[in-house]
C-alpha cells in the first residue's frame, strides 16, 4: 500500500464526550451549584436571630387551639363559600361565552376581561366600600362571610368560566350529536352528557383554583372583621403585633400548608390519572 492510499483513508474520529456523558456532566454541575448555594446559605445565615424572631415555642403554644378552631376554620369557610359562588357564576358565564346570541358572548367576554385584569384586592375594596355607598341601607346576606364569598366568587368566576368553556369544547362533538339522535334537547344534552364529561377533564385546574382562593382569602382583612371572623393571616398579624414577634406569622403560614400541600398532591394525582386515561 502506497503513502498516497494511506492519505486517502478516512481520518480517525476525535475522541470526546458522548451526548449522554455531556448530559451527565451538566447535571452534575447543576447539583454541585445547588449544594454549594445551600451550604453557603446555611453558613452565612444568623440562625440564632431567626430562631428568636420566628420560632418562639411559648408564643406558638399561645396560638392553640384558636389558630385551628377559629382562624383555620374561618379560612376554610371563606374559601369553600367563595369557590361555590365562583363555580356557579363561572358556569353561567361559560355558557354565555358559548352562546349563539352575540350580546351574551359580549357580556361574558367583558366580564372575564375585567375581573381577570383587576387585582383581587380591588374587588374586596369594591365589595366592602363601593357597594354600601352605591346602595345605602343594602346589606349583603351573611355579613362578612357573604361579602367574602361574593368577592372571592367574582374573582374566581372569571377564571373558572374560561376553564369550564375549554372543558366543554374539549368534549367530542359526536357526544352532542349522539344525544340529539336519542331525542335529547340541546339543553338536556348539555346538562346530562356534555357538562359531566367536561368536569372530568377540568377537575385538576379547578382544584388549582381552589388552592389560589385559599390564599386569596387572606384579603378579608380589608373588609374589617371582628375577632371571631379573623382568618389565618389576620389572626397571625394581630398576635405578631401584640407579641412583637413573627412566630405567629410562621405558624399561620404552616397552617396554610396543611391545606395547600395535600391539595397540590391531589391535583398531581388527578393529572397523572388523566394522562394515563388519554394513553
Amino acid at each position: 500500500m502506497t503513502d498516497t492510499d494511506t492519505d486517502l483513508r478516512v481520518p480517525p474520529r476525535k475522541k470526546g464526550l458522548t451526548r449522554r456523558q455531556k448530559r451527565g456532566l451538566s447535571r452534575g454541575v447543576q447539583y454541585a451549584v445547588f449544594v454549594a448555594a445551600v451550604v453557603a446559605l446555611a453558613v452565612t445565615a444568623d440562625w440564632d436571630r431567626l430562631r428568636n424572631q420566628f420560632a418562639q415555642k411559648d408564643i406558638a403554644r399561645q396560638m392553640f387551639p384558636d389558630v385551628i378552631t377559629l382562624a383555620l376554620k374561618n379560612t376554610v369557610l371563606y374559601t369553600v363559600s367563595g369557590f361555590a359562588v365562583g363555580l356557579a357564576l363561572g358556569m353561567v358565564i361559560a355558557l354565555m361565552r358559548l352562546s349563539s346570541v352575540r350580546p351574551y358572548r359580549w357580556v361574558a367576554g367583558l366580564y372575564i376581561e375585567i375581573f381577570r385584569g383587576l387585582p383581587a384586592l380591588l374587588i374586596f375594596v369594591f365589595i366592602g366600600v363601593a357597594v354600601p355607598l352605591a346602595f345605602p341601607g343594602t346589606e349583603i346576606a351573611g355579613g362578612t362571610y357573604g361579602k367574602v364569598a361574593l368577592a372571592l366568587g367574582l374573582v374566581a368566576a372569571a377564571y373558572m368560566a374560561e376553564t369550564i368553556r375549554a372543558g366543554i369544547q374539549a368534549v367530542p362533538k359526536g357526544q352532542m350529536e349522539a344525544a340529539r339522535s336519542l331525542g335529547f334537547s340541546p339543553a338536556r344534552a348539555m346538562v346530562s352528557i356534555i357538562i359531566p364529561q367536561a368536569f372530568r377533564i377540568i377537575l385538576p385546574p379547578l382544584t388549582n383554583e381552589l388552592v389560589l382562593l385559599f390564599k386569596d382569602s387572606s384579603l378579608v382583612l380589608f373588609l374589617g372583621v371582628t375577632l371571631e371572623e379573623r382568618e389565618l393571616t389576620k389572626f397571625g398579624r394581630d398576635l405578631a403585633s401584640t407579641t412583637a414577634n413573627s412566630t405567629p406569622i410562621l405558624v399561620a403560614g404552616l397552617c396554610y400548608l396543611l391545606i395547600t400541600v395535600p391539595l397540590g398532591f391531589v391535583v398531581r394525582r388527578m393529572e397523572a390519572k388523566a394522562q394515563e386515561a388519554v394513553k
